[in-house]
């Protein structure tokens, strides 16, 4: 019982990836359909365009805090169930003991 124990932890460890942060934030954001993500989309890409440099000091911060909330509303629109290595690891374990 150890052993298949110990087996199943060396077999589940998690391994980093290679894959930058900003890359998995725009495939979760590509995969989002609605109509109203594609606006949010749309407002981000705007401003990203702008240009900032002749922009005073408040103005950049309501971007900056505009751009948080445009995000914070796609990862709502995008959200789902999702389980650590950890938590299926000890899931599995629940199940080997009752079982």
């Amino acid at each position: 019982m150890f052993f298949l124990t110990f087996f199943m932890l060396l077999s589940l460890a998690p391994f980093n990836s290679k894959a930058e942060p900003t890359a998995i934030l725009k495939e979760k954001t590509k995969k989002v359909e609605s109509e109203e993500a594609k606006v949010l989309l749309a407002r981000l890409d705007a401003i990203k365009a702008l240009d900032k440099s002749d922009m005073t000091r408040d103005q950049k911060k309501e971007l900056k805090k505009e751009v948080r909330t445009i995000k914070s509303n796609l990862a709502d629109l995008g959200s789902g169930v999702y389980l650590s290595a950890g938590g299926i690891i000890i899931i599995l374990l629940i199940l080997i003991l009752l079982l």
